[in-house]
């Protein structure tokens, strides 16, 4: 895996975005020049992110999701593993 976050990423596993490696390495958010923790899904070529409205969910019990577009800039929390511990063990 690189240090360069996916283009478009998101938490719910029902989506075709959705990678499970990314999100345990943590993936930071920078949305018009300010962190945000509470980012559902987001797309840097598009320019937006969806966040969570409140508490308020919908008959599914997913919670509801409000589109802001601006300039989005993802990064990893922790760096990427290297191959080099698997030479070594050859």
């Amino acid at each position: 895996m690189t240090d360069t976050p996916p283009d478009h990423l998101s938490s719910n596993p029902r989506s075709p975005f959705f990678d499970q490696e990314a999100l345990q390495r943590g993936v930071g958010i920078r949305f018009k020049g300010s962190e945000r923790t509470d980012v559902e899904e987001y797309s840097i070529s598009e320019g937006w992110v969806r966040v969570a409205l409140g508490k308020k969910v919908d008959r599914h019990g997913n919670p509801l999701t409000i589109k802001l577009t601006g300039p989005v800039e993802a990064y990893f929390h922790t760096a990427a593993e290297s191959d080099e511990g698997a030479d070594e063990a050859e």
